[in-house]
């Protein structure tokens, strides 16, 4: 069964770290693309950040310079490092891979950034 279970989320000040995960089980993790989107209230879901099964990174340009994307084949297990949070970064975030013929989600890890 596939899963994708998200942690690392929590309540920030603008400024502040976090580092994202996404523990992946049911698949052969590497061999597939990964992807980050988050979700803020109000809004639709929006891709954040992207790797391939290769390595190669794609990072939304609003949070270019501040959030990075790594993956550890190993571990079976995705990161997303966000770095000098802002409250407009505070939303749910979501791991995700696609698989025709749909798309697979963890459950989300909320991130907060406020004073």
């Amino acid at each position: 069964q596939v899963q994708l279970v998200e942690s690392g989320g929590g309540l920030v000040h603008p400024g502040g770290s976090l580092r994202l995960s996404c523990a992946v089980s049911g698949i052969t993790f590497a061999d597939h693309d990964l992807n980050w989107y988050r979700q803020a209230p109000g809004t639709e879901r929006d891709l954040v950040a992207s790797i391939s099964k290769s390595g190669f990174t794609y990072v939304k340009d609003s949070v270019k310079g501040r959030f990075t994307v790594s993956r550890d084949d190993v571990k079976n297990t995705l990161f997303l490092d966000v770095n000098n949070l802002r409250p407009e970064d505070t939303a749910v975030y979501y791991c995700s891979y696609y698989q025709p013929p749909r798309d697979y989600w963890g459950q989300g890890t909320q991130v907060t950034v406020s004073s």
